[in-house]
């Protein structure tokens, strides 16, 4: 199976996953203290042309050393005394860093744009968050290594700007409106595409804790238990948190999947509809809220790239606009 149809499959082929043996905690240990005050630190780079280049940059928030994906504008290396605002585009589930330059054509297509692109890890599951671990000590924080120490990164290495936008695929788009809610005021504009926005409401949970049963780690080293935990799920819901967004442009897109005509992804279409009900009720809360944001619901579709490349760019005139592009 290719990793397109492995990523459409997600929910459908792990939701019969259990929680047995064979699965562990995150596996990521506890910086020192004198490397958290220090900060992320880049310790190899590879270009792989004038624009591109791979990083790997150590993180004590994560606790493991990184791999990030950078593709600088055009006229980068002509400006050098100038800054440059920085979008950053995350990952979907089971996926990695690449899959943005592997799936699109955004490296073309942003190479007149004045703009940093930015491609981070976010783990194994795909999820940039901070994990509970149980409460202990060490628990792997891709927010705050996204958010705040790869920004840091960025404006050393490559005179990054303070203005920045997010958008994501699948798990991506949890991360992009749960980064701008989280952080209210951070990101001017945020776009999901197929995202996990309510993941307190039905059928969520069983997702998420599929997605993170198949990368062999304990479901409930997330977030804990949706139950008895749910102050802490509730804190990582971008609807629980959706009053952080006032101010924030936002893009939302979701297909029902069901009715989907794309025959040769199945499983793809079933998980599109199986988000169905949650993205009109986070867009719900943004009414009850009073905060504005543009929303594409369509019919069919499937939880795939051919869905996400559309979407991507009917968003990006909002997108430009938080950059402060012309």
């Amino acid at each position: 199976m290719t990793r397109k149809r492995r990523c459409a499959a997600l929910a459908v082929t792990t939701a019969l996953l259990g929680a047995g043996a064979g699965l562990n905690a995150p596996p990521a240990t506890a910086a020192p203290a004198a490397a958290v005050a220090a900060g992320a630190t880049i310790v190899a780079e590879k270009w792989l042309d004038t624009r591109t280049v791979d990083l790997t940059v150590a993180s004590p928030a994560v606790g493991a050393s990184l791999p990030v994906r950078v593709v600088l504008p055009t006229g980068y290396a002509a400006q050098p005394d100038r800054t440059w605002p920085v979008l950053y585009l995350l990952q979907g589930a089971h996926d990695d860093y690449t899959s943005w330059t592997r799936e699109t054509d955004v490296v073309d297509f942003l190479a007149g744009q004045n703009v940093i692109t930015v491609m981070p890890s976010s783990g194994p599951t795909g999820i940039p968050t901070d994990w509970w671990n149980y409460g202990g000590a060490g628990a792997p924080d891709y927010e705050t290594f996204q958010v705040d120490e790869l920004m840091a990164v960025l404006q050393q290495k490559f005179r990054a700007g303070t203005k920045r936008v997010v958008a994501g695929v699948s798990t991506g788009g949890y991360g992009a409106l749960a980064f701008a809610a989280r952080h209210p005021g951070t990101f001017t504009a945020a776009a999901s595409y197929s995202g996990i926005l309510d993941t307190t409401a039905f059928g969520m949970p069983t997702v998420l804790n599929a997605i993170v049963a198949r990368e062999q780690l304990l479901p409930l080293t997330l977030w804990g238990s949706p139950l008895l935990n749910r102050d802490n799920w509730n804190r990582h819901n971008p609807s629980a948190q959706a009053a952080g967004l006032k101010g924030t442009e936002l893009y939302i897109s979701q297909g029902s999947g069901l009715a989907s005509g794309d025959f040769d992804n199945l499983e793809g279409a079933v998980l599109e509809g199986a988000l169905w009900s949650q993205a009109h009720r986070f867009t719900e809360q943004l009414d009850a809220l009073g905060i504005p944001a543009q929303v594409h619901f369509y019919n069919g579709g499937a939880h795939a790239w051919p869905y996400w490349r559309q979407e991507f760019k009917a968003s990006w005139p909002m997108l430009a606009a938080g950059l402060g592009l012309s």
